[in-house]
């Protein structure tokens, strides 16, 4: 199964760190970050579930829940997190979902169909492609996908600042440009025709190009 931006975010019941969850149900009306991690006890993957437990409350005032993912046992996570607290200085709050028969990998199309049953005696070298973030909308569609190799730590700023951009271009008829951050201007999306956009927008538009129209940021 290939997913793509705009696909249903696949269901799935499974064990977590904070007991048995069915993800849709678990979603709710809230926007998710699932992020994924190719086994327990590495050392990029520590400072990423650290680094995101001292962000929850940035995720939280964007109505957005984190949940991870790594191919090992829920004991295996359990195990880990005192690891992640010491050395990083914050708790994990958030679950972490036990994969350890790669199923839920595999629906995300993270490791292949003939990649085995069991997390048992795989390395996180042939766990590699287990590295990727997906942000859900409250409607279950995936709205992003970034993945990244095992030795690049991810930058969880820029996943809250994609965020942004997704939640506004939900509610509004824009996009936004390179290296937008909230508050900074938007570009009204082609399909609005110029007689639209003036009734959407009376005090006009910074066009430096008919097709790259500006607005201000609009909350």
């Amino acid at each position: 199964m290939t997913l793509r931006i705009d696909s249903i975010a696949p269901d799935f019941t499974a064990q977590t760190t904070h007991g048995e969850i069915s993800f849709h149900n678990w979603i709710g009306d809230s926007w998710v970050v699932l992020f994924s991690h190719p086994k327990d006890f590495t050392p990029v993957c520590t400072t990423e579930l650290g680094c995101l437990a001292g962000l929850s409350e940035e995720f939280s005032a964007r109505n957005c829940k984190i949940i991870g993912l790594s191919v090992d046992s829920v004991d295996s996570h359990l195990d880990w997190l005192p690891d992640i607290e010491s050395s990083q200085g914050n708790k994990v709050t958030y679950p972490i979902i036990g994969d350890p028969h790669l199923s839920i990998a595999k629906i995300y199309d993270m490791l292949p169909a003939g990649a085995g049953e069991s997390s048992v005696g795989r390395t996180a070298a042939e766990n590699a492609t287990v590295r990727s973030v997906f942000i859900i909308a409250p409607d279950k569609k995936i709205k992003a996908i970034l993945t990244y190799p095992m030795t690049s730590g991810r930058n969880f700023d820029e996943v809250l600042r994609l965020i942004d951009s997704c939640q506004l271009t939900v509610k509004q008829a824009v996009a936004t440009p390179v290296n937008w951050s909230h508050g900074d201007p938007v570009i009204i999306v082609p399909s609005i025709p110029d007689e639209e956009a003036r009734k959407r927008y009376p005090n006009g538009w910074n066009a430096p190009l008919p097709y790259l129209r500006f607005v201000p940021h609009q909350t």
